[in-house]
């Protein structure tokens, strides 16, 4: 039995690896600030939650030379409209423009992103979703790593608040799960993917690549930016900053879904990385060790799998609800796991009130359009 005691060692060593890469990480990311290029802010916004208004001005009150933030608009009753006039009010100095966009894409927030590219005034263009909250010298982060060499995308780390038992399991698998297996691969070399928590990219380097239309019919966007500004030669880096979005009082189901919708797009993807992460899944295999009567590598990997989950969570992005949780992480590892499981089968995921199918390349396809093409 002592065969069964292998898979637990593999999920040690890969979380051994994540501390590792979260002690190197606090070094790597503390680059002087000393650049500050004009900046244009873009903003694709979808409808508005409680904390929308937040999000918003801690863009808004960041202390930075010369910055614009444009907000792109495609349903002119957003309820969102109310928190840009409001900021406006309060921010008169600001440049804010917002931008209606009519788009029928697979993926509307690219083409809206095109657009909002297409009218900003300065040369870096920062991408960040509607509810990000963002910590002070944000901007002057995200902008630092641009003076190196070849840098064409810049991107960061976040944590997530949630109001609800499921979106807080979620917050958890984001700090302790997500956040050092991307540390680990940033250590392995894996750097050709961004976070669509943030994405900062030169004009220029935009179009050099293509500008946003080629990535619009891709749900993972972040993914194929961060593909596509690598394979034109350029680095992706990322900022010392980490920024906060907010998962609201999401459901069980709600969750499950957007896990699942974010496993499936991972697998087409990236298929060798999603079947290959089945070693990172520490607590099932620790599991899997304990009842082989292999004590020692079931503990040793849950422990690394502890210890590389609360550094990271709370030393590295400073989530202040990870420590507090940590005797959770097994329960929310289980619950990953059978997502995993999910992700491995189907082709289907739900997203912004759409059913839609993956297709084996990434590219979306709308469900109705799918059948078509199976009955003919």
């Amino acid at each position: 039995m002592t065969w069964l005691a292998v898979p637990a060692l593999a999920a040690g060593a890969y979380y051994l690896l994540a501390l590792v890469a979260a002690l190197r990480w606090r070094k790597s990311t503390d680059v002087p600030a000393t650049a500050a290029p004009p900046l244009s802010v873009l903003k694709p916004m979808y409808g508005r939650d409680e904390r929308l208004y937040e999000a918003l001005r801690s863009h808004a009150v960041q202390d930075y030379p010369e910055f614009e933030i444009l907000f792109g608009v495609r349903n002119p009753q957003d309820p969102a409209l109310e928190d840009i006039e409001r900021l406006r009010r309060e921010f008169p100095s600001v440049p804010i423009r917002v931008i209606s966009v009519n788009t029928d894409a697979p993926n509307p927030k690219v083409l809206v992103l095109s657009q909002l590219a297409g009218q900003a005034r300065y040369p870096l263009l920062l991408v960040n979703d509607d509810d990000i909250l963002a910590e002070s010298g944000y901007f002057r982060s995200v902008a630092a790593p641009f003076a190196g060499e070849r840098v064409g995308l810049v991107t960061c780390l976040y944590r997530a608040q949630a109001a609800s038992w499921a979106a807080r399991m979620e917050a958890l698998g984001i700090a302790t799960e997500f956040a050092p297996s991307v540390l680990a691969a940033r250590l392995l070399g894996v750097a050709e993917f961004a976070l669509g928590a943030t994405m900062a990219i030169r004009a220029d380097t935009l179009r050099a690549i293509g500008g946003f239309e080629p990535i619009a019919s891709y749900l993972a966007d972040d993914y194929q930016l961060g593909c596509r500004v690598t394979a034109a030669g350029y680095r992706v880096e990322f900022a010392s900053a980490v920024v906060e979005t907010g998962l609201g009082s999401a459901s069980w189901s709600e969750v499950w879904h957007h896990q699942l919708r974010w496993s499936r797009t991972i697998r087409v993807s990236r298929p060798a990385g999603y079947y290959g992460s089945v070693v990172t899944q520490a607590t099932v295999w620790a599991l899997v060790a304990f009842a082989a009567r292999q004590w020692w590598p079931g503990a040793a990997a849950l422990s690394l799998r502890l210890a590389a989950g609360w550094w990271v969570g709370a030393a590295v992005l400073r989530d202040r609800q990870v420590a507090r949780r940590l005797w959770l992480v097994p329960l929310r590892d289980l619950f990953g796991f059978a997502v995993w499981l999910g992700g491995c089968l189907g082709s289907t995921v739900r997203w912004r009130g759409r059913r839609l199918r993956l297709a084996s390349d990434g590219r979306i396809v709308p469900l109705d359009a799918a059948r078509r093409g199976a009955q003919l």
